[in-house]
């Protein structure tokens, strides 16, 4: 028996040392330190507890008060102003009109507040038909707005920002657990990237004394892309053939026949032409033209002095986009770059920014993202850089504008190996097209879009 009463006096006292440790036992929740008070004689404990509850109040009373100045709207702070003014000066001399002009800015402030009281249990989603579109083309947007609460919707003012625009839609009265479609038309005006969002549900009073708003998001970019021309097959050397073209370049195994020449030691037999070898009676091997399949460089020139306004730059991009674009669906290795600009990718070593090209859709939207290069280099340096680069390539597709005179395109032409062919297009607005061929390159003058495929046939390479 004085065994077992042993072993229960033992366990109360660990019970009350698990419980006393407890209630001085200290843990972290969100960063903070909190302490159990049931350790703490009564003038500690009402010390903490007012302390937790000080902190707990100050920060409630600071998200009212940012809750209340953020709905305030700048009318809302001058009627407030007022009415306060109004009150002193009627208070301190007695003025009636002062008192009148303070009555009445408190009762309206008195009827604006009523109308934020309450939330919309809102579902809201931005639905486009497309991602990217043409110039002069349009998008549909439908904005979906599901009630999910329990009770009706009060009609409600949203607001969609489409690129530097703001639209306005109202939301009509919804029932509970029912939606709404509204539609939007964006336009494309001009070539970028338009971002559509995010939605932002505003309740105000009539007057405009105060705003509460809720805002959703979600966001979508669409790309705006150039508008281009379908350019005709095998036009400006941009295919020659599905193998290649033949280069100067001499090389002892390829499908182009040059000629035939004398064995050498280490020539393979299989060269061996036996003909010319038995009207000769020498051991005659055969001699081949490199073939290179074709390898497409377009560079455009980015730096906005080179253009005479804003819609030479356009067709310039445009006369681009369709070179570009055309290369890519015939399956041409290719190279598009531009002027870097400060805030894109970074520049390669030759101050160029490539442009991603891996299908058309991909490609054209990095053209819709390109803006004109405050700080590039001239288009000649970039010509030198490219050339410098020991790309392989076979065709140098270079767009620059009307501020670009001859002499400037031939310098860019000639850094470039002579089996290279260079095209220059000079976009020169509203002008008449021509083709001229000037060593070592082939000029086209583009007043329009329409002119460059016919520009391409006529001065094909």
């Amino acid at each position: 028996m004085s065994g077992e009463s042993t072993q229960r006096r033992l366990f109360r006292t660990a019970t009350r040392g698990t419980r006393h440790t407890r209630g001085t036992r200290t843990g972290s929740r969100l960063g903070e330190t909190r302490t159990s008070t049931r350790a703490l004689d009564p003038t500690q404990r009402r010390r903490v507890v007012t302390r937790r509850w000080w902190r707990r109040t100050r920060r409630r009373a600071g998200r009212v008060w940012r809750g209340v100045t953020q709905a305030v709207t700048p009318l809302g702070w001058f009627v407030l102003a007022v009415t306060v003014v109004g009150a002193v000066l009627g208070a301190a001399f007695s003025w009636v009109e002062a008192w009148f002009a303070a009555v009445v800015g408190g009762l309206l402030l008195i009827i604006a507040a009523p109308f934020l009281i309450g939330s919309r249990a809102y579902r809201v989603r931005i639905a486009l038909d497309r991602k990217s579109v043409t110039v002069g083309g349009e998008v549909q947007v439908r904005v979906l707005v599901e009630n999910g609460g329990s009770r009706p919707a009060l009609p409600a003012v949203t607001e969609l920002p489409v690129g530097p625009a703001l639209r306005e839609l109202t939301i009509p009265f919804i029932g509970a657990g029912a939606s709404v479609e509204l539609p939007v038309r964006v336009p494309a005006v001009q070539r970028g990237v338009v971002p559509v969002g995010p939605l932002t549900v505003a309740r105000r009073d009539p007057v405009g004394l105060l705003r509460r708003e809720v805002t959703w998001q979600e966001r979508h970019l669409v790309h705006v892309h150039p508008a281009i021309a379908a350019l005709p097959q095998n036009s400006a050397g941009l295919v020659r053939d599905l193998e290649g073209t033949a280069s100067r370049r001499l090389t002892d195994s390829d499908l182009s026949f040059y000629a035939v020449r004398e064995y050498a030691r280490g020539d393979a037999m299989r060269h061996v032409h036996w003909k010319s070898t038995a009207k000769t009676g020498t051991l005659m091997v055969r001699q081949y033209e490199e073939s290179q399949t074709a390898r497409v460089a377009v560079l455009f020139d980015a730096i906005r002095e080179e253009y005479q306004n804003d819609d030479e730059f356009e067709l310039a991009v445009s006369v681009a986009a369709s070179i570009s674009v055309q290369a890519v669906r015939e399956g041409r290795e290719r190279f598009v770059a531009s002027a870097w600009a400060p805030g894109r990718v970074r520049p390669s070593i030759d101050g160029l920014e490539e442009l991603p090209s891996r299908d058309p859709q991909q490609l054209l939207d990095a053209w819709a993202e390109l803006e004109a290069a405050p700080d590039g280099l001239p288009f000649e340096l970039l010509a030198r850089g490219l050339a410098q680069s020991r790309r392989p390539l076979s065709i140098v597709a270079i767009v620059t504008g009307s501020g670009a005179d001859l002499t400037r395109i031939r310098r860019a032409a000639i850094v470039f190996n002579p089996d290279v062919h260079v095209l220059a297009v000079r976009c020169e607005l509203h002008s008449e097209p021509r083709a001229q061929r000037i060593d070592p390159l082939a000029m086209f003058t583009v007043g329009a879009l329409g002119d460059l495929p016919q520009l391409m046939i006529r001065g094909a390479l």
